[in-house]
């Protein structure tokens, strides 16, 4: 069945004219961003993709103004919580503020040359007028075009306030997200991660099922090694016993001998 919504949005791109969206140009040096807006967007996405209440996207639109097509951003990555997810799916191309009733909580850039400054001041004064509740920046150049490779905002009475970084002895930085609840770690050479703040461990379901396949791996190993081990104590005991019994019978052997010798002189 058509809803109203998907209909509005049909309606939209059936008669207003093609200069209501312009065509945006492509970044040129995208790739650099490629890595790291995989492996966050990637263990984000797996932390909420059983929540229908939850939308998450870094291919579409944020459209924040109903008169004009090309009032629109697209972070690297976003997510918004308490909306209908599968209605929102319904209604792309577009995150239309109008239409969710509220704009994304969590938006994510990753720097390129192209797009690092315009991500520093207009997206951040942007994000922060439309009330967006946290805003991070992930800088796998180690800072060179952000002058940090990891930052995060919070909405405060309507203006960011920055999180505190915590330097690592290594170099490595990290930050606490209070609105998912997890860290966001920069290893000190360009790599990112979400960390779990409460073991401080990646977040990353495929690697923490391996390190269990490998823990429940060297368990078995040390369980069948301690097997190996006992059973070559009971043999090593059985051959010590028969060792001891062979060593009694020779020696009563030997008694009797002895004895049998003695009762012949004797005799």
């Amino acid at each position: 069945m058509t809803t109203a919504r998907t209909m509005t949005n049909a309606w939209i791109h059936r008669t207003l004219p093609d200069i209501f969206y312009e065509e945006p140009e492509r970044v040129e040096d995208g790739m650099i961003q490629d890595l790291t807006i995989t492996r966050l967007s990637q263990l984000l996405r797996e932390r909420y993709e059983d929540r229908d209440d939850v939308f998450m996207s870094g291919i579409v639109f944020v459209s924040y103004d109903q008169r004009n097509g090309n009032a629109r951003v697209s972070p690297d990555f976003f997510i918004a919580f308490g909306v209908d997810a599968a209605a929102i799916r319904l209604n792309l191309p577009n995150f239309w503020l109008w239409e969710t009733g509220k704009a994304p909580d969590w938006v994510m850039e990753v720097a390129s040359p192209s797009t690092a400054q315009n991500d520093l001041e207009f997206k951040r004064n942007l994000y922060a007028e439309l009330g967006i509740a946290e805003y991070w920046r992930f800088d796998a150049t180690g800072g060179e075009l952000y002058g940090t490779p990891l930052a995060g905002d919070r909405l405060v009475d309507g203006r960011y306030v920055e999180y505190e970084i915590v330097v690592g002895a290594d170099g490595s930085m990290q930050a606490h997200s209070e609105l998912l609840g997890v860290d966001f770690y920069w290893d000190g050479t360009g790599s990112f991660d979400v960390l779990d703040p409460a073991t401080g461990r990646t977040v990353d379901r495929y690697v923490l099922a391996r390190e269990a396949q490998l823990a429940e791996a060297a368990r078995a190993d040390a369980a069948e090694s301690i097997r190996e081990a006992a059973q070559a104590e009971r043999e090593a005991a059985e051959a010590r016993a028969a060792a001891e019994r062979q060593a009694r019978l020779a020696a009563e052997e030997r008694i009797r001998q002895l004895e049998a010798e003695l009762e012949g002189r004797d005799s």
